[in-house]
């Protein structure tokens, strides 16, 4: 059985981001994924990068914070990864920002050798409040999606990797209809 990584970046249990994300569980589950839900706000995790793991690029094999060498270890035993969170300032939430910094470590996620990462598969599923046409005109989809891709998962040798953004979730629509749109983001992942 492979191992799912869902990560959830969102503050409110109720939250349309959380919603999406437990539809995600179930469908990892349904296509024979064990699941490991990391929900960083209600695991307390602080994204503030300290001394303790900050990279220390003269060292590939530091030893990083005891917290931050356990969420390599999920990341590590996770076959997939699916990261469900709210597109905030055409950006990832300063909890995920935080998360990728401290734990998509240098020695770990990239330099100093083979990344723990490569051969991994990654969804990244974004819920952008914006309509899909406002979003695309200016652009943002590329810049959100060039940067998901290749300035975190490709860097870090992760090549089987989608992105999905799901538009307009302030517009009032059921939440059904944004729920349906993110889990298109699964298929490729799922394929």
């Amino acid at each position: 059985m492979t191992t799912a990584l869902l990560v959830v970046a969102h503050p409110r249990a109720d939250s349309l981001t959380a919603r999406v994300a437990g539809r995600a569980g179930e469908r990892l589950v349904a296509a024979g994924h064990r699941v490991d839900v990391l929900d960083l706000h209600a695991e307390g995790f602080d994204p503030r990068m300290t001394s303790a793991d900050e990279p220390d690029w003269s060292d590939p094999g530091k030893t990083y914070s005891p917290g931050t060498r356990e969420h390599m270890r999920r990341l590590d035993a996770a076959d997939a990864i699916v990261v469900v969170f709210p597109v905030w300032w055409f950006g990832l939430p300063a909890i995920l920002k935080g998360w990728v910094d401290r734990v998509w470590n240098y020695g770990f996620a990239y330099g100093g050798g083979r990344s723990r990462l490569a051969g991994k598969r990654m969804a990244w599923i974004g819920l952008a409040g914006y309509p899909r046409d406002h979003f695309t005109e200016a652009g943002w989809d590329r810049s959100v999606e060039r940067h998901l891709r290749d300035g975190i998962a490709r860097f870090c040798d992760i090549e089987d990797v989608s992105v999905h953004l799901v538009y307009d979730t302030v517009s009032g629509r059921p939440h059904t209809e944004h729920i349906a749109a993110a889990e298109a983001g699964l298929d490729a992942l799922l394929g």
